[in-house]
């Protein structure tokens, strides 16, 4: 994207002379702040830690205010937020602007907190509820979802989690799962993320989907989805804490 873009405004800025100089000089010079500004607003910024998971299903970090040009060309029709914390009001309007399909399900992130109790240090680990990550999986099955970004604050744990658990229900083997996880969030990796998605339970998922009647559809000719004929469009503005 990065060449395209170089070459976009490489031919704008020959473009502009060469108008110049067949008026004869007489356009005046050429404006280098106003041709500056017009060369940010082609500049497409991702959200942090973003990366395309499939077509169509994307993963990032929180978007910034900056990031929203480069979503506008991802066509996106949902957005799974996997934290607790309203969605801010600027980004609600985005969404409504561009008629994006928001599911909230708030997860209050995996930590690991020790204390001290009688000169033995405890550990209190935090884990992902298993039956959110399964309410976003059925968001993930539904092709009428796509295009869609998952997305929490950071795009490493709770992100990480959800993709993981995705993966395994796609019959990745859990060492190419885990080094995943791990790719994504580096240094911050956290045991007890792979601990949860290694015990994470498709079969139940898939039970899930399977009680219903189905077919298969796919958002590309070579992708394939499971999309529940027995329900109704999955709503937005799900909240699930």
């Amino acid at each position: 994207m990065s060449v395209t873009l170089f070459e976009n405004q490489h031919k704008k800025k020959e473009k502009k002379e060469e108008d110049c100089y067949n008026n004869g000089g007489k356009g005046g010079e050429i404006d280098i702040e106003s041709e500056s500004e017009s060369e940010n607003d082609d500049v497409f910024i991702p959200p942090t830690n973003f990366s395309m998971v499939e077509e169509g299903l994307y993963r990032s970090g929180f978007p910034e205010f900056n990031n929203f040009s480069f979503l506008q060309t991802l066509n996106l029709n949902s957005i799974i937020y996997l934290c607790t914390e309203p969605y801010p009001e600027e980004h609600c309007k985005f969404l409504e602007l561009h008629n994006i399909r928001l599911f909230q399900f708030g997860i209050e992130g995996t930590k690991v907190n020790s204390y001290l109790y009688a000169d033995i240090v405890a550990l209190i680990v935090e884990s992902v509820p298993e039956e959110v990550v399964s309410k976003a999986l059925r968001i993930l099955m539904d092709v009428r979802s796509y295009p869609i970004l998952i997305h929490c604050k950071r795009g490493k744990h709770r992100t990480g989690c959800v993709v993981g658990c995705l993966r395994k229900l796609q019959n990745w083997c859990l060492s190419s799962v885990l080094e995943e996880y791990q790719r994504f969030a580096g240094t911050k990796a956290r045991i007890s993320d792979m601990n949860f998605i290694e015990a994470y339970d498709i079969l139940r998922i898939r039970q899930s989907l399977y009680s219903v009647i189905y077919q298969y559809h796919g958002y590309a000719s070579n992708k394939r989805r499971l999309l529940d004929i027995g329900e109704s469009s999955p709503q937005s503005r799900i909240k699930s804490n």
